[in-house]
């Protein structure tokens, strides 16, 4: 249950804007942005879509900082009236429906703050979902770092270890000897890498992300659908509060996150898939092989030690870069030299052939080596320019080698 999960976090004060008052935008509003935003998927090549705590609440899970959220209550004195266990709740509309735009491929990745496994229940596949704060149905080896799917959820939070082997074996033989822990984040504790480092990349290449349920409030979680804003893609905001960002949105929807989801499909022609339990890996029948320890599973919810370089790879044709404002240079004031200034021996660089200030140049420091600039190409960084030199009696010989970043070509130029 939410409140047992937000008890068993350590004491802390700062949890953000609490009970916000909600706003609804009219159905004739709704309807025209509904529109809008359905054209905005078919456009699109990469959609990723950002969930938050508030796409749960028809669950019976509550919400942290709405008007009837959890800390919002916590700061009252008083506990939610509702609340069903992770146990016994099931996806909602809106969890299936993203099933559904998954299987029509207008969805390309989802990015969840939620710990709830309703994700995991809905039957979305591990390849596709980033979970930033953990999962309460998934324990975690301490040692190989794989991950398994339990039955129940988990009953401690905070990356606690739990009296529950590792089932991994190594070269299919020896026991991993490691123990499995929740995968709950306290406050203090560091995002899982290789989920934080995926959920980077989508935001990056997605030219639409779609925020559902979610303040915006957490970093960095809060702040990855900016990504696609900064590369020049457009951001959606589905919620019942106002969030921080609206402001940079291109599109804001105030109203409950499954009536968008039901005339979003609606729109977009694609049939709902209701839930099935037959589909959720904590209901589904196992067999004696597949059974482990503590209503532990041997089937694996791990994501691969490289998954982030291959699929840095694989999308790195949908990356585009950032556009940088320009920045307005200042110019000094400068007085006009004198007559005499100009004829002074100190200017006689200024008189063509006569200069003599290439006896004076110092050796410039090699800044990058030249086999860094292959590396550098295969990640699409900024321009980078290797200096180097090559000084011969009192000749200066500059060589530049400049990476174009728009079309990855690297020129070669020689001034003398």
């Amino acid at each position: 249950m939410s409140c047992n999960y937000a008890d068993g976090l350590s004491p802390y004060e700062d949890k953000g804007k609490l009970g916000i008052p909600e706003k609804f935008d009219s159905l004739e509003e709704v309807a025209e942005k509904i529109l809008t935003l359905s054209k905005w998927i078919k456009e699109a090549k990469h959609v990723v879509m950002h969930t938050g705590a508030g796409i749960s609440t028809p669950a019976g899970i509550p919400d942290f900082r709405g008007p009837k959220g959890v800390w919002t209550l916590e700061k009252k004195g008083l506990k939610p009236q509702i609340n069903v266990s992770f146990d016994d709740a099931e996806p909602t509309f809106t969890h299936m429906a993203i099933i559904a735009l998954f299987q029509k491929n207008f969805l390309h990745y989802v990015v969840s703050q939620n710990i709830d496994g309703l994700h995991l229940k809905s039957g979305l596949d591990r390849s596709k979902l980033s979970e930033l704060h953990g999962n309460m149905f998934i324990g975690q080896c301490s040692l190989c770092s794989r991950q398994y799917i339990r039955r129940k959820a988990v009953t401690s939070v905070g990356q606690r270890e739990l009296p529950v082997d590792c089932p991994a074996l190594k070269g299919g033989k020896l026991s991993c000897r490691g123990k499995l822990h929740d995968t709950i984040l306290d406050w203090e504790h560091e995002l899982p890498v290789r989920d934080l480092g995926l959920a980077d990349i989508h935001s990056n290449v997605a030219d639409l992300s779609i925020c559902l349920g979610t303040t915006l409030q957490i970093v960095p979680s809060g702040t990855l659908p900016l990504a696609t804003k900064r590369k020049g893609g457009r951001l959606v905001i589905i919620n019942l509060q106002p969030t921080k960002w609206d402001k940079k949105a291109d599109l804001v929807i105030n109203t409950y996150v499954d009536d968008v989801m039901k005339l979003l499909l609606k729109e977009l022609n694609t049939p709902f898939l209701p839930y099935d339990p037959k589909c959720d890996p904590t209901r589904q029948p196992l067999s004696e092989k597949e059974m482990w320890q503590e209503e532990f599973t041997k089937r694996e919810w791990t994501l691969a030690p490289r998954v982030v370089n291959t699929t840095r790879k694989r999308l790195s044709h949908l990356e585009t870069k950032a556009q940088p404002k320009p920045k307005k240079m200042k110019q000094k004031h400068q007085e006009e030299p004198s007559p005499s200034q100009l004829n002074s021996p100190g200017n006689s660089g200024c008189q063509g052939e006569g200069s003599k200030q290439l006896d004076m140049v110092e050796p410039v420091k090699v800044e990058l080596a030249e086999e860094q600039c292959n590396g550098l190409k295969d990640e699409q960084q900024d321009d980078y320019v290797i200096v180097t030199e090559k000084i011969t009696g009192k000749k200066l010989k500059q060589e530049t080698l400049h990476m174009q970043s728009e079309n990855g070509e690297v020129q070669s130029t020689t001034n003398l």
